[in-house]
């Protein structure tokens, strides 16, 4: 699997970032906390939480080496209390050393929710604060059922004899229960729809192939890949209104007990 087009992630991700930063304000940084973002991207957000802590610490993790590098090319003032590391999500290594652990946009690609469940439990201190969004269930419905048609089809069928979708979109009720098993308290989650909408055919495009079916792309030649890219962006222009992704956010937040 190739890796993420850093550079142009961190370009296009608009919405990312302003999905991100409600959920910032739903975790309310407090000085001197260490907090880590679990699945950090380009660190902007990373960023944006460094410059709320003060005298505390941020630890920026992701898996991608690419969005690693450019998140520490990019790092501002705050940096001095940033730290970068990859490590898989579902397979944290830390143990009771985080006043709150916060992820966007990143819980999705994640298969093993109960992993990555215990795995957070493990790395906060008690009373610790997990306050998350991702993709929730019948996020880009309407887009992937798109795709699948394609992708049924002669010639792309050749190249997705073995697919395995990359993400999982789980629904509220099965994620409460999860975070419930895996020890969290105070658990709340809602499904909250957020529409996205580009101005016009080419920003649809470049989008998508970033980020939403990046994963079908590197299966494809690069023709058949932009081909693939323009019958969906052909598609979406026919919609009312046009170039709307059909995203729906899943909204995460728990506590850690006391003791």
């Amino acid at each position: 699997m190739k890796d993420w087009d850093a550079s142009r992630y961190h370009r296009v991700s608009a919405p990312q970032l302003d999905w991100g930063q409600r959920v910032i304000a739903r975790l309310q940084p407090r000085p001197g906390e260490h907090v880590l973002d679990l699945g950090c991207g380009t660190g902007r957000l990373t960023a944006m939480i460094a410059g709320q802590i003060s005298e505390g610490r941020v630890v920026g993790l992701d898996r991608s080496s690419a969005m690693l590098t450019v998140a520490r090319g990019t790092a501002d003032a705050n940096g001095a209390r940033t730290v970068y590391v990859r490590g898989d999500g579902a397979a944290l290594p830390f143990n009771g050393v985080f006043d709150a652990v916060f992820s966007a946009a990143t819980l999705h690609w994640i298969h093993g929710h109960d992993r990555v469940f215990g795995g957070v439990f493990r790395s906060l201190r008690p009373a610790g604060r997990f306050v998350a969004q991702c993709g929730g269930a019948g996020n880009l419905d309407r887009l992937l059922t798109r795709a699948a048609t394609i992708m049924s089809t002669t010639p792309y069928v050749d190249y997705f004899r073995d697919w395995r979708e990359p993400w999982h979109f789980a629904d509220p009720q099965v994620t409460a229960q999860r975070l419930r098993t895996a020890g969290f308290i105070d658990v709340e989650t809602s499904l909250e729809p957020a529409p996205v909408a580009f101005e016009g055919a080419a920003e649809f495009a470049e989008f998508i192939a970033v980020v939403c079916v990046r994963h079908h792309r590197e299966r494809l030649p690069e023709d058949f890949a932009e081909e693939f890219t323009r019958q969906l962006t052909v598609a979406a222009g026919t919609d009312t209104p046009p170039f709307v992704l059909d995203y729906q956010r899943l909204n995460i937040d728990a506590r850690k007990p006391r003791e």
